[in-house]
C-alpha cells in the first residue's frame, strides 16, 4: 500500500529535503538521523511515496526560483538607486553604514587612483527584456494548457512530438 505524503515520518520528509537540497542520497539519510546512510538511503529511494514528495519539493522550489527570478528582475529595472547615490558622497563609510544601504542594481564599484567613486549599475533595459520573455513563455505555457484541454474536450490527442493539437 503506498502511503501519501502526509503518512511520512518527520525523519522521512526530512531526507526528502537534503535530498533535493544535496543531490546525494547518503548524505541527506545522514543528515536526516539515519545510522545507516548508504542502506538506508538507497532503501527510502527505492520507495514511490519518497520519490512522490522528492517530486513535490522540486516542483515547488523550482516555482520559487522563478518567482525569485521575476522579483529580481523587476528589482533591477524598476529599483531605486538612491542608495548608490548616497553611497558616493560617504567620505568613509563604516559596516553599518555599508550595511543599510541597498546596492541590489548595482553591477560594479571602483575607486580608481584618483580617490573617485565609480558605480556601474546593471542593465535595466535588459531586465525589462528578461521580464517580457518570462511573461512570453507563461502565456505560451497556459496557451498550450488551454489547447489540450479544448482538444481533450473534443476527444482530440495531441501529436507525436506532443505538440500542438490539431485544430477543433
Amino acid at each position: 500500500m503506498l502511503k501519501n505524503k502526509n503518512d511520512l515520518s518527520p525523519r522521512e520528509k526530512r531526507f526528502c529535503s537534503f535530498y533535493v537540497s544535496s543531490g546525494d542520497f547518503r548524505e541527506a539519510a545522514a543528515m536526516a538521523g539515519y545510522n545507516e546512510p548508504v542502506k538506508n538511503g538507497s532503501a527510502l529511494l527505492a520507495r514511490t511515496d519518497i520519490n512522490a514528495e522528492i517530486e513535490r519539493i522540486y516542483q515547488a522550489r523550482s516555482d520559487n526560483y522563478s518567482r525569485q527570478a521575476r522579483a529580481g528582475y523587476e528589482r533591477l529595472a524598476f529599483g531605486n538607486v538612491t542608495d548608490a547615490v548616497r553611497l558616493m558622497f560617504l567620505q568613509q563609510p563604516d559596516e553599518n553604514q555599508l550595511r543599510e544601504l541597498d546596492l541590489f542594481n548595482v553591477a560594479e564599484i571602483k575607486r580608481p587612483k584618483d580617490g573617485a567613486l565609480e558605480i556601474k549599475f546593471f542593465d535595466r533595459i535588459k531586465a525589462l527584456e528578461k521580464l517580457e520573455g518570462m511573461k512570453q513563455e507563461e502565456r505560451s505555457r497556459v496557451s498550450d494548457f488551454y489547447s489540450a484541454l479544448a482538444g481533450s474536450v473534443c476527444g482530440e490527442q495531441p501529436d507525436q512530438d506532443g505538440g500542438d493539437l490539431s485544430e477543433i
